[in-house]
């Protein structure tokens, strides 16, 4: 294989997240829902193409499931470090643990799009000075869930960097 060519998304209303995928992320739009019969929109991210579908199939994620987000399925979209910078403060607090997290050749937090799906931004470019957030390791979070802390404070403070 090469590449991926193309991702589908189950959502279950596609307007909030037609507006989510283009106006917060940015996509890059190829196709809008006029273009088709039946609910679907289509975003470029790269070379890759995602389709937003309305299937009534979304994930539905909140925080009471995503204690541990490192572990369930996602999307990542790569960014440079301004726009991570800015989604990140636009999107934080979601849910516990939802980063940033420490990859060792990158950075990445997750969010959830409006219908639950979880997506992960990620930018392989280091801050400019001093770093603002703590970033969190998978081990820190592993070490919390296991031992029945869900304090994000603490797992911040246990994984700073």
């Amino acid at each position: 294989m090469d590449a991926v060519d193309h991702i589908n998304v189950d959502v279950d209303s596609l307007e909030p997240c037609y507006e989510f995928y283009r106006e917060t992320l940015e996509l890059d739009l190829v196709r809008p829902p006029a273009d088709f019969e039946g609910d679907h929109a289509m975003f470029r991210a790269g070379e890759t193409v995602v389709t937003l579908a309305e299937t009534g199939r979304a994930e539905n994620w909140d925080e009471r499931g995503l204690d541990h987000p490192l572990d369930k399925a996602h999307l990542a979209f790569e960014t440079d470090r301004q726009t991570y910078d800015s989604l990140i403060d636009a999107l934080e607090g979601q849910f516990p643990n939802q980063g940033p997290y420490d990859w060792g050749e990158f950075e990445g937090f997750y969010v959830l799009d409006p219908d639950g799906n979880l997506l992960e931004i990620v930018t392989y470019e280091a801050p400019e000075g001093d770093r603002t957030r703590s970033l969190l390791a998978h081990d820190v979070v592993e070490e919390a869930d296991s031992s029945g802390v869900d304090d994000p404070d603490r797992a911040n403070a246990a994984g700073e960097r």
